[in-house]
């Protein structure tokens, strides 16, 4: 008798590609804000980590291919602009977003005039990081095979 049952496994023919991964390094020294990213990046293939200082991040640029650094303005051991310069030093710089809560026009002009992509206000608004970080993932990719897959607020 035949089996009523299909077999659903993939063919051992059948290859699947792995994801694209790329990494977001978030700076700042409120837990709140490493949680937040994490839940709204945990369904994409962005993968997050995560430091409250500079001097903890700067291994952490060293051994990983970050694309995206999100930094608090002010931290416990420097500022945006200390990271920024760091940044400027590898080969290929993870582009820079900037978060605070007193984030301003005056901000924003200053990140972008000295070369950081972009500011982020907080509270965090989910649809503008997830839009922002995307963006900035998309715009430092060397091409749209390296793109990681659009996380959704």
């Amino acid at each position: 008798m035949p089996a009523l049952t299909k077999d659903l496994r993939p063919s051992s023919r059948a290859v699947a590609r792995p994801a694209k991964v790329a990494t977001l390094l978030a700076i700042s020294p409120y837990r709140e804000d490493h949680a937040f990213l994490r839940s709204m990046f945990r369904h994409s293939h962005w993968r997050i980590l995560g430091t409250a200082s500079g001097r903890e991040a700067l291994p952490l640029l060293r051994q990983n291919s970050v694309r995206v650094v999100i930094c608090e303005k002010d931290l416990p051991d420097c500022t945006w602009r200390a990271i920024l310069e760091e940044l400027s030093r590898f080969e290929d710089p993870p582009l820079l977003i900037v978060t605070s809560h007193l984030a301003d026009d005056h901000l924003w002009a200053e990140v972008l005039n000295l070369g950081g992509y972009d500011v982020l206000m907080k509270p965090f608004d989910p649809t503008e990081v997830v839009r922002v970080v995307n963006l900035a993932g998309r715009h430092g990719a060397g091409d749209s095979e390296n793109l990681p897959a659009a996380a959704s607020a």
